[in-house]
């Protein structure tokens, strides 16, 4: 979970999140290369550009790229099973926004990728992205290829270890991603965005033909 004040920073940026338009570079397993703060001031300003391709597992154990979306919308959300709040608000708004769709939902993709691969297996996802909707995707990988996804995309991350021995958390950003049916980056959602409000901004987006 991002902390209080980033969460506060981010939701005040709701009118600028289609104001932002991939790659970065780093060796640590277990987080993002850049801090919440950087990754921040990137989304903000539209410093760098947002998104790219990725090769990971499904929760049916099936390798799957971006490639695989194509001509369709994408909700790109980064997150982890174990997350006690954050991760399920903003999964059941957007499996609420994709109801409110209609028959136009299935032109729009739900991801949710794990930034939490050692516990997060694709079995285990098997057992929670359906709590959410039933097309609702979960992607896992190594350490190596969620750090890149989560890099291209500007995703905050970090293991953070707790009093119980051997136990963890991931402190995280939780921004909502949305992709053109050609995969480049349409701007984000930040936390908390109701479903209603995403309705609201990809029901035009809907009206462009379909490739």
């Amino acid at each position: 979970m991002i902390a209080p004040i980033l969460r506060a920073i981010a939701c005040a940026g709701a009118g600028l999140w289609l104001t932002l338009a991939s790659a970065l570079a780093g060796d640590a397993p277990q987080q993002s290369t850049r801090s919440a703060a950087e990754i921040m001031d990137i989304l903000m300003w539209n410093r760098e550009p947002v998104g790219g391709p990725f090769a990971l597992t499904d929760q049916a154990g099936h390798a799957r790229t971006d490639a695989d979306f194509r001509g369709k919308l994408m909700l790109v959300y980064f997150g982890f099973t174990y997350c006690p709040d954050v991760c399920p608000t903003d999964l059941q708004a957007i499996a609420l926004a994709l109801d409110k769709l209609g028959p136009d939902g299935d032109q729009v993709q739900p991801i949710f990728i794990t930034v939490d691969p050692e516990r997060d297996s694709a079995a285990h996802l098997a057992e929670y992205v359906p709590l959410f909707h039933p097309r609702l995707i979960g992607l896992t990988g190594s350490f190596d290829a969620i750090r890149k996804v989560a890099d291209a995309y500007k995703v905050y991350y970090a293991r953070v270890p707790l009093k119980d021995a051997g136990d963890y958390t991931v402190d995280h950003t939780a921004y909502i991603y949305l992709m053109d049916r050609d995969g480049n980056y349409l701007g984000f959602f930040p936390p908390g965005t109701s479903a209603d409000r995403m309705v609201e901004i990809i029901r035009p987006r809907l009206a462009a033909p379909a490739r």
